[in-house]
């Protein structure tokens, strides 16, 4: 697994899961913003830019980033965040691992599958993959993730370097993605965020995440859209962390 470090390493870890089609520096000025006071390990996800290995499924990537936690970090870490794709490798992780971390964030994580969005997925990308090295296009994509624009020439870098058969597998494995049962049983206090500026998928996934954990926390940030929380709002994301680790909830 290949990844990026933050911080000095006999602090407590925090893993943070980037969101399908970016990369570790999707958390890059929140790892900076924790660094003094935490171990903090940004992986690349399977499939994406800078990745060892291709993306085969959720439930592979989640099972590989166990083992790593496993030979690395004695089997558990402080926390774990994920946005998105990320979001919902962490919740994976959680189903297969129920005591693989004290917290969880959960941000903006699809589990509620379409069969039609992952029938055309395929096709779509067939024919306007290439459309992704067309830099006016990209700018296009770039300004619907809502990132600060100063992040527009990494984007651009690693989407032109995902293998077509790699977008396709993680983007079908997305649309598909549904929670597991297991889930129930996991140790960790998790806490799932979604914007109310975002789709009705995504507002009704996170409530069912949260009907299905045991001890779990809705929080909905008023105005925001897919992915701004941590790509847009690092020093109140980093804020989040530091008041969940400390205090073990946040207010109301």
């Amino acid at each position: 697994m290949k990844y990026q470090e933050y911080g000095p390493e006999q602090k407590e870890t925090i893993l943070l899961l980037h969101g399908g089609g970016l990369s570790w520096w999707n958390y890059r000025e929140t790892a900076e913003l924790l660094q003094e006071n935490y171990h903090v390990i940004l992986p690349v996800l399977d499939g994406h830019a800078g990745s060892d290995r291709p993306f085969t499924s959720i439930e592979d990537n989640a099972s590989g980033i166990i083992s790593f936690i496993d030979e690395h970090l004695n089997g558990s870490v402080l926390l774990i965040g994920g946005l998105s794709l990320g979001g919902q490798v962490l919740l994976e992780m959680l189903a297969q691992r129920k005591d693989i971390c004290s917290f969880a964030l959960v941000e903006s994580a699809s589990v509620i599958p379409s069969r039609l969005t992952h029938a055309l997925i395929a096709p779509a990308f067939g024919s306007s993959y290439g459309l992704i090295r067309n830099r006016s296009f990209a700018r296009l994509q770039f300004g619907s993730l809502h990132m600060k624009p100063e992040l527009f020439e990494e984007y651009y870098r690693d989407t032109c370097r995902i293998r077509r058969q790699d977008m396709i597998a993680f983007l079908k494995a997305n649309t598909a993605y549904a929670l597991k049962d297991p889930l129930r049983a996991s140790s960790a206090q998790i806490h799932v965020f979604a914007g109310t500026g975002e789709t009705g998928k995504i507002r009704h996934s996170a409530e069912t995440i949260c009907r299905m954990c045991p001890d779990c926390t809705l929080h909905w940030l008023k105005g925001y859209r897919h992915g701004e929380f941590s790509m847009r709002h690092a020093d109140r994301y980093a804020d989040t962390i530091r008041q969940i680790i400390r205090d073990g909830s946040l207010p109301a």
